[in-house]
């Protein structure tokens, strides 16, 4: 416990005299040090959980949750399989994909395509967005569906006819030629991701099936699932539903992203927290400082009778002090920069001219933040553990000092 004796001292050791206009100085850069490293911290921790999250909520957003792929045999379920497959899905849906050219005036660009029924494609959550532009219930025959990326660097718009080029040929009497298909644009999606707009559309099922001379055999499963969060998990009790079968889910495709983002939050991390220990080496010279300055006072409390332990904890709670209000001041600044991270962003793209996160480097349109609280408490706690270790060398120091000493030339 803490006494009243000692709290007043402490009280009054911190606050500065003219005297101690040096350890001032010395105390005020130790909490500003601090404060800062915590409000970076924060800042970056958040924009990487926001980029974290917001990416997987786009590629979750564009791509089935699981995907079964066939290896011979046309994918069936029985109704014991489907009920199953109820309890973690919300929809379940087949499709077929294939690589063609697409062919505009000029103008050649290679492109994904992904084939849907009319019902499974308006459902899909791209589809169901208020970005959408044209008709989801349109996908039939010779329509398609293009990204707005896409339709932008062709000069498309709904309405507008486009050619494209399977990779599968035909035979003719002059030899294997490629398939072409006139299809008219029904509707523009947008994803978020410009690697998807610019790279995918969607066709009807039975056309791209046709088009690549492909058949129900080769057609996936897509499982949407109710948490598409936890994913391993399901992905085992689908592995178990089917398995003479390929299943993958969203996490396998993009693993080494995530991984990626994972190690380099934590370097971020452990780098960035080199401030706060700067920062809080500072507190070490201010105390130091401060027990030379009081020496006196040191030497007149133990010729009255106050104990080591009792000076240790009044240079103790002067570390800790410090150290704890400016990790508060720091969560403070973090968490409000946090918050308008964005509208700062663009704040500073117009004054300087410049393009800070831009979209086609970062995937994103907006720098996304996620105030995350665990972060936020570990970073909290790290901050404080740092000062109250250092604070306890000073301490130490302090009630070690010889009071016959202190008092010798008084």
């Amino acid at each position: 416990m803490i006494s009243t004796l000692e709290k007043e001292i402490t009280l009054r050791f911190l606050k500065a005299r003219k005297k101690d206009g040096f350890l001032n100085i010395i105390s005020i850069f130790s909490f500003i040090g601090i404060s800062l490293g915590v409000a970076v911290l924060i800042v970056v921790m958040s924009v990487m959980n926001g980029f974290r999250t917001e990416l997987i909520n786009k590629i979750v957003g564009f791509n089935s949750h699981i995907t079964v792929k066939p290896y011979e045999n046309k994918i069936e379920i029985n109704k014991n399989e489907q009920n199953k497959l109820n309890l973690i899905s919300k929809n379940l849906m087949f499709s077929n994909s294939g690589e063609a050219i697409i062919i505009k005036n000029n103008v050649t660009k290679g492109i994904a395509l992904r084939g849907y029924t009319d019902k499974d494609f308006s459902n899909l959550e791209i589809i169901n967005r208020k970005s959408f532009l044209g008709d989801k219930n349109n996908l039939t025959k010779n329509y398609i569906s293009l990204g707005k990326e896409l339709s932008f660097t062709l000069d498309l718009k709904i309405g507008d006819k486009i050619t494209i080029m399977s990779s599968n040929g035909v035979e003719t009497i002059i030899g294997n030629l490629p398939k072409q298909k006139t299809f008219i644009v029904s509707s523009l999606f947008e994803s978020g991701l410009i690697d998807f707009d610019n790279n995918i559309a969607f066709i009807n099922l039975d056309t791209l099936e046709d088009f690549f001379n492909l058949n129900d055999k080769n057609r996936n499963l897509e499982i949407y699932l109710k948490n598409p969060q936890n994913i391993e998990n399901q992905k085992k009790m689908v592995q178990k539903i089917f398995p003479n079968e390929f299943v993958y889910s969203w996490s396998d495709m993009n693993n080494s992203l995530f991984s990626a983002l994972k190690v380099e939050r934590n370097v971020m991390f452990i780098i960035l927290s080199l401030i706060i220990i700067v920062a809080a080496f500072n507190i070490i010279s201010g105390l130091t400082i401060l027990v030379k300055n009081k020496t006196r006072e040191i030497a007149i409390l133990k010729s009255i009778g106050v104990l080591n332990k009792s000076i240790i904890k009044i240079f103790f709670l002067i570390g800790t002090i410090i150290g704890t209000s400016a990790t508060i001041f720091g969560i403070f600044l973090g968490v409000t920069f946090s918050m308008y991270v964005e509208k700062l962003r663009q704040f500073l793209s117009t004054i300087f001219n410049i393009s800070l996160f831009p979209e086609e480097i970062y995937f994103l349109s907006t720098m996304p933040s996620e105030i995350n609280p665990i972060s936020i408490l570990i970073i909290s706690l790290s901050s404080i553990l740092i000062t109250i270790i250092v604070s306890i060398f000073p301490a130490i120091k302090a009630a070690k000092l010889d009071p016959v000493k202190g008092l010798k030339y008084e």
